[in-house]
């Protein structure tokens, strides 16, 4: 994101979300110049507060219960190209410049399973080892 917004936009994009019961909101990460989706990942207030300020990713792990930056383990970020918001503030879209693999799995995106042939089956082959992405 070349340029970073105000506290003000940041103040005005966080009042404009509307957060769950949890305190959450749900962010789809698409690669921002092919279209593809990667991820779907979680984020609360801190997390869209650091995404924006910084301009790099952060989401909020429900497992671990703190922030996540992603590739904070792996080295695959995400950097930030534009934060939206969906019509009814209840989803984040994160356009996203991806640094390597997106998935934990070592994939490059996390949605590699589908139906064929009546099974569902992974469709795509990890990139990467995911004992690698973590050693």
């Amino acid at each position: 994101m070349p340029n970073l917004p105000s506290e003000n936009a940041i103040s005005a994009f966080l009042a404009a979300c509307r957060f769950n019961e949890a305190g959450l909101i749900p962010a789809i990460a698409q690669q921002h110049d092919t279209g593809e989706v990667l991820m779907l990942a979680w984020m609360n207030a801190d997390a869209v507060r650091e995404t924006l300020a910084t301009g790099r990713v952060c989401y909020f792990s429900r497992s671990r219960a703190k922030l996540w930056r992603k590739g904070e383990t792996s080295g695959q970020m995400q950097a930030l190209v534009d934060l939206r918001l969906d019509c009814d503030g209840d989803t984040i879209l994160a356009l996203v410049e991806q640094n390597g693999v997106a998935c934990h799995t070592g994939r490059h995106n996390c949605f590699f399973q589908a139906i064929r042939d009546d099974a569902l089956v992974p469709i795509a082959a990890p990139l990467i080892d995911p004992e690698k992405l973590y050693a």
